[in-house]
C-alpha cells in the first residue's frame, strides 16, 4: 500500500512538472515594425503650418466615408490635420489656386489649414482616416459661407 501511494505521488509530481511550465509562459519582449506614413511641416499644397491653437490640446480621429462621385462642400480647417486613404481615392482641390492632387489607397496626406478646399471621391466609395490636432474646443472643419458642413 505504501508503495502504491508513493507511485501515485510520483506520477502526480511528474504530471505537474509537465503542466507547470506551460502555465507560466513568459512573454517575449521585442520591437514592433512601424511604417512611417507621414511627417509634414506643411500641407499638400505647400503652405507651411505656422501655429497650433492655444489652450488644452485635443486629438480627434475620424473615419470618413464618401460615396462615389461626390464633392464635399468647400471648407477650411482651423487646426493641423492629416489623412490616410483606407479605400478608393481622394482628389483635394484648393479653391484659391485651383490646384489639385489625387491621393490613392494607402497614401497619407497633410491637409491644408485655413485654406478653402474640398475633397472629391472617385469611381468607388472613398474611406479616409482623418486625425486632427486641435484644442480650445475648436471645430475640425468650418464650411465656407453658404456651404453645408463637411460631415
Amino acid at each position: 500500500m505504501k508503495f502504491a501511494r508513493s507511485l501515485v505521488l510520483w506520477a502526480l509530481a511528474c504530471s505537474l512538472s509537465v503542466i507547470a511550465p506551460t502555465q507560466g509562459h513568459a512573454q517575449e519582449t521585442a520591437s514592433a515594425h512601424a511604417d512611417h506614413l507621414l511627417k509634414a511641416d506643411r500641407s499638400w499644397n505647400g503652405k507651411p503650418y505656422t501655429h497650433y491653437p492655444s489652450g488644452q490640446p485635443t486629438l480627434m480621429m475620424i473615419k470618413l466615408t464618401i460615396p462615389p462621385h461626390t464633392a464635399l462642400p468647400w471648407h477650411t480647417h482651423p487646426v493641423p490635420n492629416a489623412g490616410y486613404v483606407l479605400q478608393g481615392q481622394l482628389t483635394i482641390q484648393d479653391k484659391a489656386s485651383g490646384a489639385s492632387h489625387v491621393f490613392h489607397q494607402g497614401e497619407a496626406f497633410a491637409e491644408s489649414m485655413d485654406d478653402a478646399h474640398r475633397g472629391v471621391s472617385g469611381d468607388r466609395e472613398t474611406i479616409l482616416l482623418l486625425t486632427y490636432a486641435g484644442g480650445n474646443n475648436l471645430p475640425t472643419s468650418i464650411p465656407l459661407k453658404g456651404e453645408k458642413n463637411e460631415y
